[in-house]
């Protein structure tokens, strides 16, 4: 099966290495994750007849949203009901659950307006304008190196993002594309009051579950409405997406508006080979473990599935991921691609005397994968404190209370003004925490760090002392009172004396490691993030001399626009792959046992649904992970899709597009009104929808 699946990434290597080895300006049609700012509507009107006009992009930008926990969006009506996935609002789902309401098994509908319920930390962010601040954050960078090019580039971009004043309900962002080579100030317009509207059950929104994850065909109902609010009253949006009447056609023009999360298509060869060689293959076991943690805590007592459920749904997604990125980069074929396409711009490099300063850039970069990999053990074992939620709070309120005292410029960027009214809000909200749940995390957490950095280790003895990680674990969590938001409240609030005072033993213990964690993070700015930075800003003036804007930058999580067409492929045994499934095939393909067992909603609905009616749809549409909940629309901007994965030949995707096989996977638009209308009889939303078509 490993070597299945390598020579299916062997397609994507020949189809790269056409592309890479031309120019630019020959890149294959549907490949770009384009900025609203740069989007190449020509190229799209000589291959498709049709150009977005200013006036179109500015209508999908302002209808478009991104989802702050990782997802996109879009607004759907006037009155601000906003589309997304199921997996996007599932910890939502999770949050509004209680022991005896499970709406993550059991789905979440709300019948009237009263119904919607607010998601405890939920974040819309909608992009409202694009400046370009290249010249003014690369004059502050200009001449410095190490630790004073870090703290150039900080204050700079907290003086920009403070510029835009200080609404709470407005958001900026300082973003670096290009590798460093442009500098945008993205403006949003902030929405944190957002109420749950929908929500089906979670074994037809994740229909096929591991399995069918990655793959075509498909049968999910991955949809999750929410809506925005603000004093009280839904918002008026009049931007939104308006629902097509008939949805979509083999070979239609469409387009995917959202935020993929990032790519890695312009690295260095020694950067992906530090991927390779170093980073993957420490996540990959440590990932696989956790999963099989998760999958016994969950085995061991049924009833902590709600508790256990989204953490295994993630794991298994991001352990797929990271698979298919490592089977990606060793397959020679594919990384002699990689090789051939920095060969050739460094060739070009070398031909132009103008570029002559920017020859040595590869080799800086060379050079500092080996600091990366000398200091990766550090770097790899506090990284995973993240996956605790609690040790996460504890962390954040000792740093923030730190970084408070410091003047805004001189701040992490994690921690300004801007930032920190969203770790407030995020801190005081009344989420619930399972203690059993984090306990076994933590102990996941503490051993991965000692088998990482070694028994002798200054911060494992640090940590540990004399206890086992079982015993700090359970001593830890048991006895911290960070799990209920008045006291995490309250210790933000009383800030650095606060933080000195408490006796909380989770607070204790960030405060004992925190001088480490941060030299860490100030080390890796000094001797990493720096010196790569300004090498890398060198390739992208070299990329730009040479190609121009012709080339789109890699992925950001900030909005891009990604054109495309509905068409089929043809899978491992050159079998033709129709771009459709339809209801039918969702009946014919459910077992009655887990992961492809319907709920009885859909089961007792059956014989009114129309079953010919198209139920997932796969499109050429260049997508990442990110883009889940993203609108896919027609050219006349009218939702016939909303995407929520890629087949399996996207995995590489971080790396380079295939525009033979690889494919975007969206929830049809007929599916979705099929489903609301007959089985979750969910009038009032259908109706919302249907009277604000064109």
């Amino acid at each position: 099966m490993k070597q299945n699946f390598r020579t299916k990434l062997s397609t994507l290597v020949q189809i790269a290495l056409i592309v890479c080895l031309a120019s630019p300006l020959l890149l294959l049609a549907e490949e770009g994750m384009w900025t609203f700012n740069h989007f190449p509507s020509q190229t799209v009107a000589s291959r498709y007849s049709f150009a977005p006009t200013q006036q179109w992009l500015d209508h999908v930008r302002l209808s478009s949203l991104r989802v702050a926990e990782g997802c996109s969006a879009s607004f759907i009506s006037p009155h601000g009901l906003v589309m997304t996935n199921h997996h996007c609002v599932l910890e939502c789902v999770q949050q509004l659950s209680t022991a005896g309401q499970n709406f993550v098994q059991d789905g979440f509908i709300a019948q009237t307006p009263a119904e919607e319920r607010k998601c405890p930390v939920f974040e819309l962010d909608q992009l409202i304008k694009i400046s370009d601040v290249t010249a003014e954050v690369q004059g502050a960078i200009a001449g410095k190196t190490g630790a004073p090019a870090v703290a150039a580039l900080h204050a700079k971009e907290a003086e920009l993002e403070k510029s835009c004043g200080s609404d709470p309900a407005t958001l900026c962002q300082v973003v670096s594309l290009y590798e460093g080579g442009i500098y945008d100030l993205y403006r949003y317009r902030k929405y944190t009051d957002v109420r749950l509207v929908f929500a089906p059950e979670m074994s037809v929104a994740q229909f096929g579950g591991d399995p069918d994850n990655f793959n075509f065909p498909r049968f999910d109902f991955d949809i999750g409405l929410v809506r925005v609010y603000e004093d009280g009253h839904p918002i008026s949006s009049p931007d939104y997406l308006k629902w097509s009447a008939n949805g979509s056609q083999s070979g239609e023009l469409v387009f995917v508006s959202g935020n993929p999360g990032g790519t890695s298509r312009q690295l260095t060869t020694a950067q992906l080979g530090f991927e390779r060689d170093t980073a993957l293959p420490s996540l990959i076991p440590a990932i696989s473990e956790r999963r099989g943690l998760l999958e016994r805590f969950i085995t061991e007592n049924p009833d902590r599935a709600r508790e256990g459920d989204e953490a295994l749904f993630f794991d298994e997604n991001t352990y797929k991921v990271l698979f298919g990125r490592e089977q990606a980069l060793l397959d020679p074929d594919f990384f002699n691609t990689k090789i051939q396409e920095e060969q050739h711009l460094r060739s070009a490099v070398d031909a132009d005397p103008k570029l002559a300063d920017d020859r040595s850039a590869w080799n800086e970069i060379a050079q500092i994968q080996k600091t990366r990999a000398k200091d990766f053990d550090e770097t790899f074992a506090t990284g995973m404190f993240r996956y605790s939620d609690l040790l996460g709070v504890a962390v954040t309120l000792v740093r923030s209370a730190d970084q408070r005292i410091l003047p805004n410029d001189q701040r992490l960027p994690a921690y300004t003004d801007q930032a920190l009214a969203a770790i407030q809000r995020d801190l005081a909200a009344p989420v619930p925490v399972f203690k059993d749940l984090e306990t076994m995390q933590l102990r996941w957490i503490l051993s991965e760090a000692r088998r990482q950095l070694g028994v002798e280790d200054p911060l494992v003895v640090k940590m540990l002392g004399k206890e086992s990680p079982e015993q700090l674990a359970d001593r830890l969590v048991s006895g911290t009172h960070l799990d209920e938001a008045g006291v995490r409240e309250q210790l933000y609030n009383g800030g650095e004396s606060a933080i000195q005072a408490s006796t909380d033993p989770l607070i204790v213990f960030a405060r004992g490691i925190e001088p480490e964690l941060l030299g860490f993070v100030k080390q890796s700015e000094a001797q990493i993030d720096a010196p790569t930075r300004a090498a890398a800003q060198r390739i992208a003036n070299a990329r730009f001399a040479i190609y121009g804007t012709s080339v789109y930058p890699d992925a950001t999580f900030t909005l891009r626009l990604s054109y495309g067409s509905v068409k089929g492929f043809s899978d491992a045994r050159g079998q033709l792959v129709s771009p459709y499934t339809t209801i039918a095939g969702l009946f014919q393909r459910a077992t009655g046992a887990p992961p492809f067992k319907l709920p009885a909603s859909w089961i007792g609905a059956k014989d009114s649904l129309n079953l010919s009616t198209p139920m997932n749809l796969c499109t050429t549409n260049d997508i990442i992970g990110g883009n889940s909940g993203s609108p896919l629309i027609n050219k006349n901007g009218d939702i016939v899709g909303l995407i929520f994965d890629g087949n399996i030949y996207s995995i590489g995707g971080d790396y380079g597009y295939d525009a033979v096989k690889n494919r975007a996977v969206a929830v049809d638009s007929r599916a979705l009104l099929e489903g609301l209308s007959k089985v979750y009889h969910l009038t009032r939303i259908v109706d919302e929808i249907q009277s604000a078509r064109p």
